[in-house]
């Protein structure tokens, strides 16, 4: 998912894992989770069904589209969506037999194969398609205590299926089946910000998951179209590591470790209904739809640490309305409007004999104006109202006071023209945004001595984001094409009561994961019918690691391409990631983690993946 994403203007990464699992659009977004409950500000649903608490489940094999819906998407998605919503889609079963085998290589001991098929069981009644893929690399760290290459190992299997009813001419009903299997390795930190660790008890990076969605579409009449979705996810989680980075015989003695295993376990159930051609209302200009939507979540937190073993058990539940209307005030005109009303209920209680929680009415919605100056021309505005549920701090020396915290707002108002050219040969997107941050949320991490911090969430902010994104899509002759994309960011807070007063000033400074520009600029050259050679440049500016410090990471650009060969039903690609082995970071750190427990703070960095070079073979029917 993170070269995907690396691709989209304005989207950001955060590993401090195996992979990168916490994702920011336009500057807003999670990095980390350890004991306190989480509420994320990016979406990420696969097949209908909700996954933004577990960014790892994002794999890719059999996925047909990956969408990344920026800005807020208050009226479809709720809370999850206050930065934008991360929209995955599986491969859809036909009538016709389809059959889909990859198999490939690389440095590091890298393998994956993969097996699709899908096709029609009953005849213009029944079809299908299942997937399944196995991915292993001994990643990019080597372990020299240990004398180990695989302690930050990959070792991933994601098995997909699908089934579509098709009842009548009137009813569809889907079942998407989900399991992953995802036994990975963390030991990603150095004290010298190297890929050589010391570590004697390496990390675990784990997701094991069983999840799936019912989906229902009848079109009741002429006038109305009924939809529904059932889903179910559960999922065990075990996030690990070497707390101490290093050994004892380095660390003076000092050993410890810290894992924290969590029992993830959501229902949903949506229901909507929405307009036919004669469903139209207010003389037959508007187009609606209403529905309803209930959702729940059961999360279990056994943490086993040197420093402080805890239980605890967050349970979660949403209940909303929504509803749309597109209105046609003429023939190239129409007004969308949406809201949605939501409320959120959280009970939280631990091994500390914290028992609190948290209950509000939420509400977020749109306005926009859609202009089809012509076929090839859309100019659209928008004026939207995103949210995120309040939440909770769990430390049991925080007082009272700062035991929760309130929801934050955002007002995002959003311009941009969408167009085809040259006979569809080129097509560019552009836009401009700018989004008004409220009672922000945010984290941030205060020293208390001896190489402890409290880390903590706070309304503390008010901020703006502000930027612009464009992409180009060129066929320019039948043998050369041109990509690229830009996203331009300017994110910064204009007041921030800081937690810690004798920390950094925060006021007018950029947040964090949040690099002021973004880049991608590639070429596709069909150099015969066979033969085609991809590159791209991928680049972004330097970010603020953290909102408690001013480290920041380098800017950067990363190399990457491919040349294809295709003979019949087999293609062949060899391909190359960061060609010039670029250093650069995906997550950092500033703080003490090592004696002196007085010594002044350090930055520690984990980096992106260096170069890496394969071959892959895929075979279709």
């Amino acid at each position: 998912i993170e070269d995907i994403l690396n691709l989209a203007p304005n989207v950001n990464v955060s590993s401090g894992a195996s992979r990168g699992q916490y994702f920011q659009i336009r500057g807003m977004g999670e990095r980390s989770q350890f004991t306190a409950p989480l509420n994320p500000s990016v979406g990420l649903v696969i097949d209908g069904i909700d996954f933004s608490r577990t960014g790892g489940a994002a794999t890719l094999f059999d996925v047909e589209q990956v969408e990344v819906l920026r800005g807020p998407q208050g009226t479809r998605f709720g809370t999850n969506s206050l930065a934008g919503v991360i929209n995955m889609q599986s491969k859809q079963p036909t009538e016709e037999l389809d059959i889909h085998v990859e198999s490939g290589m690389a440095e590091y001991d890298t393998y994956n194969l993969g097996v699709a098929v899908g096709g029609s069981l009953i005849e213009n009644k029944l079809l299908g398609r299942a997937s399944v893929y196995t991915h292993k690399s001994d990643g990019y760290m080597d372990n020299d205590f240990l004398n180990r290459e695989n302690t930050q190992n990959r070792d991933e299997i994601t098995a997909r299926s699908h089934l579509k009813w098709l009842v009548n001419n009137a009813l569809t009903v889907d079942l998407n089946l989900l399991h992953l299997n995802i036994d990975n390795g963390y030991d990603a930190f150095t004290f010298d910000n190297s890929r050589k660790t010391l570590t004697d008890k390496p990390g675990e990076d784990s997701i094991h998951t069983n999840a799936f969605s019912l989906n229902t579409d009848w079109r009741a009449s002429d006038s109305v179209q009924l939809q529904s979705s059932i889903t179910y996810v559960k999922s065990d989680v075990v996030y690990s590591y070497d707390a101490d980075w290093v050994n004892p015989a380095i660390s003076d003695g000092f050993d410890a470790t810290e894992s924290f295993a969590r029992d993830r376990e959501n229902y949903s159930f949506e229901l909507r209904a929405l307009s036919n051609e004669n469903g139209r209302i207010f003389n037959n200009s508007s187009d609606w739809l209403i529905g309803f939507y209930y959702f729940e979540q059961n999360e279990d937190l056994n943490l086993v640490s040197d420093f402080d073993d805890l239980i605890n058990e967050y349970t979660t539940e949403n209940t909303s309305i929504f509803g749309q209307l597109d209105t046609r005030l003429s023939s190239k005109l129409t007004l969308i409007s949406g809201v949605r009303v939501e409320y959120f209920d959280a009970d939280y209680s631990d091994s500390n004999a914290i028992d609190t929680g948290t209950n509000e009415v939420l509400f977020g919605g749109k306005l926009g104006l859609n202009y089809q100056y012509n076929d090839d021309q859309l100019l659209y505005t928008s004026l939207a109202r995103g949210y995120k549920s309040g939440g909770i701090n769990n430390l049991a020396s925080l007082p009272e006071s700062r035991r929760t915290f309130d929801t934050e707002y955002n007002l995002s108002f959003e311009a941009g023209l969408k167009s085809s050219w040259l006979d569809g040969d080129l097509v560019t997107n552009i836009s401009a945004f700018y989004t008004l941050r409220k009672d922000a949320q945010v984290q941030s991490a205060i020293e208390i001595g001896e190489g402890a911090y409290e880390i903590s969430t706070a309304n503390a902010a008010k901020g703006k984001n502000i930027g612009i994104e464009a992409d180009v899509d060129w066929l320019v002759n039948q043998q050369w094409r041109l990509f690229a994309a830009i996203g331009i960011l300017r994110a910064t807070f204009d007041e921030y009561d800081n937690p810690d007063p004798d920390s950094v000033a925060l006021s007018g400074r950029r947040q964090a994961h949040a690099p002021n520009y973004q880049f991608t600029l590639g070429t596709e050259v069909y150099l015969t019918p066979s033969w085609t050679f991809r590159a791209n440049i991928e680049g972004k500016d330097e970010f603020y690691y953290s909102n408690s410090h001013n480290i920041k990471s380098d800017s950067y650009a990363l190399v990457n391409s491919s040349l294809d060969y295709r003979n019949g039903d087999w293609k062949v690609t060899l391909w190359g990631k960061n060609l010039f082995d670029k250093e650069y970071a995906t997550r950092g750190f500033y703080w003490v983690n090592k004696a002196p427990w007085d010594a002044q703070p350090e930055k520690y960095i984990q980096l992106g993946d260096p170069r890496v070079v394969g071959i892959n073979v895929s075979w279709d029917y």
